[in-house]
């Protein structure tokens, strides 16, 4: 074969990667150290004031949009329990957040809503308690 034959199929190994990176969407990972980029950084952990705002600029949050909005990607049955009024939850995130979750809780800035099939007091949602007022 001649390098010309060649030439069109590298054009269209590159051009896919090429355009991601100029549509301002960086390419897959895996890509992405293929082309020779840096490892990707890894995502720092969220505050609570983070969580706060988050969870405040909504009227209710199941817990998935918050693994997803903070990048919490931990194990499929990571769950953590926290003590609120007396009473014990269990919450599917990372510790570290089901802490920072549960101090929220336990202020009243922000409510929860328990998944009511098992007999055990798992929360899937938050939602605001006080809502933040727009004048």
């Amino acid at each position: 074969m001649s390098d010309q034959a060649l030439e069109p199929q590298a054009q269209q190994e590159i051009l896919p990667a090429a355009r991601a990176t100029v549509a301002g969407v960086s390419p897959a990972p895996e890509l992405a150290l293929a082309l020779g980029a840096d490892a990707p950084e890894a995502p720092t952990p969220c505050t609570q004031a983070q969580l706060r705002r988050f969870i405040k600029s909504r009227p209710y949050v199941p817990l998935h949009e918050l693994r997803r909005r903070f990048g919490l990607n931990g194990a499929d049955d990571d769950v953590s329990g926290v003590d609120v009024d007396g009473r014990r939850i269990f919450i599917g995130l990372p510790e570290r957040e089901t802490g920072l979750l549960g101090e929220l809780l336990r202020q009243g800035d922000v409510g929860y809503e328990l998944l009511l099939d098992p007999t055990s007091p798992l929360l899937i949602g938050v939602f605001p308690m006080r809502p933040v007022q727009r004048p």
